[in-house]
């Protein structure tokens, strides 16, 4: 079951280093719901993520992401990532909680972060 969920973080990381709406749109359901922080509305569908991701998006490129699937409970995972930005030098520490379909698409993407160094 681990690999489902690192085959899906490997998806996202290719997706997010080069921001091509095919690569976002292939990680996420219809219907998916995801939460970018805590009481936040989550983005809804697959369109809205999309639109979403992009307006946030980072250069192709300026991130380092270290990732392990720490724990998988039926179609949920739970990810534990480093993010470093080349250009800020920043880091964030990353969890993730992810609920796949049967067809390997998030239904539901859940993310904390918090800074870690400056």
């Amino acid at each position: 079951m681990h690999q489902r969920f690192n085959d899906w973080v490997e998806r996202y990381v290719k997706a997010w280093n080069s921001n091509a709406r095919e690569d976002i749109e292939s990680l996420f359901a219809v219907t998916a719901l995801y939460y970018t922080e805590p009481y936040a509305q989550p983005w809804r569908g697959r369109d809205q993520i999309v639109a979403g991701w992009l307006r946030q998006k980072d250069e192709p490129g300026d991130t380092d992401f270290r990732y392990e699937v720490i724990a998988v409970e039926g179609d949920l995972g739970v990810v534990r990532g480093t993010t470093d930005y080349k250009t800020s030098g920043k880091s964030y520490s990353n969890l993730w909680l992810i609920r796949l379909d049967g067809e390997g698409r998030a239904v539901e993407f859940v993310e904390y972060w918090m800074l870690i160094k400056t």
